[in-house]
């Protein structure tokens, strides 16, 4: 660790004592981002810690759409996101008005929203998901019908395992559509031995080579408890540091050296201590939209409580 490194974490350390703050890191968060974070998990874990924590201002490490999240589930706590540019193209790929449209040509058939798209479109869907519960979720709503919306992967992995029938967004992830079918194959030959992890953001023929689908939280947990020694891990990157550290005795591979997600990237030591310092940048929506996205999440954070 850089000498640097070292000075803003002390006085991150001191800011967030003093300012009564917890530090929130996604899975694909900087290395030591997510040794700072008071809580590093996936989108539901983080949505839960949101929720449930006591602290005054929220300091949350990943991109809009997790900040928004949280200002939605906390309106009297103050929400800060260190690098206001931190979007994400699968939740710029959904409107309000677009999925208003497709709901209007579907009326009457309910709208799960992943938790990966605008308070806009939040707030006219019946209830969010994420990739840990969209299964449950879809299996709970009434009818063999679902608007889901905007990651198609998702949606048709989804419909594989309801059975029901799923109206799909055509929208997706970049950064997981960079693992192509070809990579694994050719790494599973290398490797027999391998188990192929896979995100469910993971394009159809990708997910078809998986050995086990899970969300970011489920690849930690099968990682501590597979016998396997050598884990091919389709998702993000920043994954692998966490994976390290809890399995010093098993080998991780990357399906390739560009499955980064440049957004999740943008958070760095600085600009931590810097959104602790001056309270940059707070996060904050029209109350009439964040009341109407309330319902939809607050049934995405309950729904396995």
């Amino acid at each position: 660790m850089s000498e640097r490194h070292q000075e803003y974490i002390e006085k991150i350390n001191d800011l967030r004592r003093e300012k009564r703050a917890v530090i929130l890191a996604h899975n694909y968060q900087r290395p030591e981002i997510q040794d700072i974070a008071d809580y590093t998990g996936d989108s539901l874990g983080l949505a839960r810690q949101a929720s449930e924590t006591e602290a005054e201002t929220i300091v949350f490490c990943g991109v809009h759409f997790m900040a928004e999240t949280a200002h939605i589930l906390n309106p009297e706590k103050t929400v800060l996101i260190p690098d206001p540019g931190a979007g994400c193209p699968m939740a710029d790929m959904v409107t309000a008005p677009g999925l208003e449209a497709l709901k209007a040509e579907h009326p009457g058939v309910p709208v799960v929203c992943y938790v990966n798209s605008p308070a806009e479109v939040k707030a006219v869907s019946d209830v969010c998901c994420t990739s840990s519960n969209a299964v449950s979720i879809v299996q709970n709503l009434p009818g063999d019908k679902v608007i889901f919306v905007p990651d198609e992967n998702l949606g048709r992995y989804v419909a594989q395992r309801t059975g029901k029938t799923i109206i799909l967004w055509p929208g997706y992830c970049p950064t997981h559509r960079r693992i192509k079918p070809e990579t694994v194959r050719r790494l599973k030959s290398e490797s027999p031995g391998a188990v192929f992890l896979a995100h469910p953001e993971c394009d159809e023929d990708v997910l078809a080579l998986a050995d086990h689908i899970c969300s970011t939280s489920g690849m930690y947990e099968f990682a501590r408890q597979t016998a396997a020694t050598e884990i091919i891990v389709g998702s993000e990157m920043g994954m692998l540091h966490r994976l390290r550290l809890e399995n010093p005795d098993k080998t991780f591979i990357m399906p390739g050296d560009n499955i980064i997600c440049p957004n999740m990237k943008l958070t760095t030591l600085k600009k931590v201590f810097l959104s602790l310092l001056e309270g940059r940048t707070v996060v904050t929506l029209p109350e009439d939209v964040r009341e109407k996205a309330l319902a939809a999440t607050e049934r995405m954070v309950k729904v396995l409580a």
